[in-house]
């Protein structure tokens, strides 16, 4: 029964996360008696799919505690919580980028890698999600005893907020106003002048093989 209960709270959350991308998630029974779920509109098998949404709000609340067990570069990590992992893409900023096996990474791109993980790894973290983003991560800011790590990367100059399109509902102004003064101090990645790239442009450039 626990197991089930555990499985039932996974399958919420995932659901929690990817309501806020669709605004529709269904939920059949099939002949067998097996329950599933989707977010494809219509889903395929179903004739009689329910939409499911009230069923999920509030199952996960904002001081839901998470493990950081990974932390991949300045603004991406995985976290742990009841019995799944997650991909964490930090929204709002962007921080510079490792480079790849044969390709050395930007200037500061090492120092926000390790700031960050100082901050979070190994340590309880609380999330608010802003639904998924590219490669199937859940866009989030990262709390970690009352420090929002996300606009914390911008205000040491180890980040600049993201230059993409955000979501509707994320608020940009506490990390414009982060980075405008990193700026100004030349703070971080910001000391290195006229030389600076940004990782969007930085991308560009060296794209992904």
């Amino acid at each position: 029964m626990k197991k089930f209960i555990r499985y039932l709270t996974a399958v919420l959350v995932i659901l929690l996360f990817a309501i806020q991308v669709s605004s529709d998630v269904f939920v059949w029974t099939d002949e067998d008696g097996f329950k599933h779920f989707s977010n494809i509109s219509p889903p395929p098998e179903a004739d009689d799919a329910k939409i499911l949404e009230e069923e999920i709000q509030g199952q996960i609340t904002s001081d839901r505690q998470f493990t950081v067990i990974k932390v991949d570069d300045g603004d991406s990590l995985l976290v742990q919580g009841l019995d799944l992992t997650f991909k964490i893409r930090m929204v709002g900023i962007d921080a510079p980028e490792t480079g790849g096996r044969y390709k050395p990474g930007q200037p500061y791109s090492k120092k926000a890698h390790l700031y960050l993980s100082r901050l979070v790894k190994d340590r309880a973290v609380t999330l608010k999600s802003y639904g998924l983003g590219g490669y199937n991560r859940i866009l989030a800011e990262v709390f970690t005893g009352g420090t929002n790590v996300n606009l914390e990367m911008v205000k040491m100059g180890l980040a600049e907020v993201y230059q993409g399109s955000m979501p509707k509902n994320f608020d940009a102004a506490p990390y414009a106003a982060a980075q405008n003064r990193a700026q100004k101090s030349r703070i971080g990645m910001w000391n290195q002048g006229s030389h600076y790239k940004s990782p969007r442009q930085w991308r560009k450039e060296n794209p992904r093989n």
